[in-house]
């Protein structure tokens, strides 16, 4: 097969094999899979992990090691989708692919050869895990391509559908598995993947076929290095804008992060310049005057900044609140936050196929805007419950958000792809990553700030009154409670009880056994963290409910059913609305 087919081409004439389209689904599932079960996985893991390495993960000094372990690899992918997915465009959506493949899984295997302690082991992690997320925006930039290339038009949303199920999946059996596979031992979190990643590679290098246009075309060096580092700096300042800086409980104030985000507004600016005077740019601007590619890529945005963070808070509050409250000791609620959260997995995986498959009948605007007005629900309706909630309602009302992203996910992706030329897909599909995922870094850092500014405001002197009535000494008592608010957040995340810490040996043999059990037990610490931490709960789900409401208004302004023009002439019966002329000839 001729790997360069000409743009002239016609669709008809291109479209592979029937049995192949089945090929590329289950591979490009088995990659999403893979890379959404390894992210879930590692996070469940990070006590375990940060015990295996010998360093305490709420000591203030090793906080930066923490975010990076937590934020690193999306920062990565958020960072190269794009341009794997213009070189996909270039030399081949497959070729990348595979290459992604093959990378991600020697990163798996070295994350668990990692030999050193302490910091340097740390380091070593972080380093391998930005690797593993060079891997994993090969796969995300040009499997949702392959995907199009492989599907007629009737049929993407489908399998948008099966393929974002798959991703959801693996975000939950990484809980569950990580939380059973930590306690034997921390190296067997990465080695799961292996399999997986050698399996397929193979699959992937014997089986996928270069069934796209490819478009020759010199690399727009000028465009990818200032689009690289306007993310590498406006991500590394949302990352670190968490971090307590200067004395004050997070760093959006400090020099250095003002600058990181300054620096990445300006070189965002430079990019747009360079890209409207170049030959060949990496990122045909041109494309943005295509509603349904615009207004799709905004509300997608908007999601993961409103959804993004979610998951982190409800952790959070299953972890370090409710689940101790009945009964539950700290270690084990990492694996048990999983199978709470099972009715948020299973909204997505009943309804997400579904979507899929009724938007290639009746087009996108319907599901993906009724899927984020059901996720405002949502939000609004979770601010009402109670920290000690009973768990049917927020089963219920985590179903309802769940079921909300699945109207919306597969009919908004299977717009975006369906709005453009052929030869763009592979950027798009970047793009589309890049906006997703740097909104989710975004949602994190903003869901956080939110979080510690509540804490900020209530938890000193909340902590202090407690110690006190408990007969710490006031000394003691002030020392703990000025300890920056992300330090009990983090504690929370990870399924730890600081107390025993933040106090120390010498406080608690002091004081009498039954106080110092009682501290260090499982109702204090929680009882503590909840006014506080509700607090900034609510505020952080009303800003989720206001993205999500004007992702709504995003997806409604999309159109009805809209195709690029090549795309149009093979089911001319689907059109609702004007037919896209292709944009940006190249």
């Amino acid at each position: 097969m001729d790997n360069t087919a000409a743009a002239g081409t016609p669709a008809a004439a291109r479209r592979p094999r029937v049995a192949y389209k089945w090929i590329a689904l289950s591979n490009t599932t088995l990659g999403i899979l893979m890379a959404m079960l390894d992210t879930s996985i590692v996070n469940i893991s990070l006590p375990a992990i940060f015990r295996g390495i010998k360093l305490n993960p709420l000591d203030p000094a090793n906080g930066a090691y923490l975010l990076w372990m937590l934020m690193g690899y999306l920062v990565v992918t958020a960072v190269f989708v794009v341009t794997f997915g213009r070189l996909g465009d270039m030399f081949g959506r497959v070729r990348m692919y595979n290459a992604g493949f093959a990378i991600f899984t020697l990163g798996s295997i070295a994350l668990s050869l990692v030999w050193s302690t302490g910091a340097a082991g740390a380091m070593e992690l972080i380093l391998l895990r930005l690797f593993q997320g060079v891997g994993g925006a090969l796969l995300l930039a040009n499997s949702t391509a392959i995907l199009t290339d492989a599907f007629p038009v009737n049929e993407r949303g489908r399998a948008m559908g099966i393929n974002m199920v798959a991703a959801i999946a693996g975000a939950f059996i990484g809980l569950i598995v990580g939380g059973l596979l930590a306690d034997i031992h921390w190296r067997l979190v990465f080695w799961v993947n292996v399999p997986f990643g050698v399996v397929g590679t193979l699959w992937a290098y014997l089986m996928l076929k270069e069934v796209g246009i490819r478009t020759p075309a010199r690399i727009d060096w000028l465009g990818t290095l200032s689009f690289g580092a306007c993310l590498v700096m406006v991500l590394a300042g949302i990352t670190y804008g968490i971090e307590p800086r200067g004395g004050h409980s997070t760093g959006w104030q400090s020099p250095f992060v003002l600058s990181l985000l300054l620096g990445g507004t300006a070189l965002l600016i430079a990019f747009i310049w360079i890209e409207q005077h170049v030959d060949q740019p990496m990122f045909h601007l041109s494309l943005f005057r295509i509603r349904a590619f615009t207004a799709g890529n905004m509300a997608g945005m908007l999601s993961a900044v409103g959804r993004g963070g979610l998951q982190f808070l409800l952790i959070i509050w299953l972890q370090g609140i409710w689940l101790p409250l009945h009964g539950y000791n700290f270690a084990d609620t990492p694996l048990w936050a999983g199978i709470y959260m099972l009715p948020l997995t299973g909204g997505f995986l009943i309804v997400g196929p579904l979507s899929g498959w009724l938007s290639d009948r009746f087009g996108a605007r319907p599901f993906a805007t009724g899927g984020m007005l059901v996720t405002a629900l949502s939000f609004g309706l979770m601010m009402l419950l109670p920290v000690n909630f009973p768990f049917l309602a927020f089963a219920l009302l985590t179903l309802l958000n769940g079921v909300g992203m699945g109207l919306f996910a597969a009919p908004n992706t299977v717009a975006i792809m369906n709005s453009v030329p052929p030869r763009s897909r592979g950027v798009t599909s970047g793009m589309r990553m890049t906006f997703q995922n740097g909104g989710m870094v975004l949602s994190t850092g903003i869901f956080f700030s939110l979080l510690i500014a509540g804490l900020s405001a209530a938890l000193p002197h909340a902590m202090y009154a407690g110690l006190v009535q408990q007969g710490v000494p006031a000394v003691d008592a002030t020392r703990v409670a000025n300890i920056p608010p992300i330090g009990s957040v983090f504690a929370a995340l990870l399924g730890m009880n600081p107390m025993q810490q933040l106090l120390g040996p010498k406080v608690l043999s002091a004081l009498p056994p039954d106080r110092a059990q009682y501290l260090t037990g499982k109702t204090f610490f929680p009882g503590l963290i909840s006014g506080p931490f509700m607090d900034g709960l609510k505020v952080a789900f009303a800003f989720a409910l206001v993205m999500c409401l004007i992702a709504a208004v995003a997806s409604a302004l999309r159109g009805g059913i809209y195709l690029d023009e090549e795309t149009a002439v093979v089911v001319p019966g689907l059109i609702a609305s004007d037919t896209a002329a292709e944009v940006g000839a190249e």
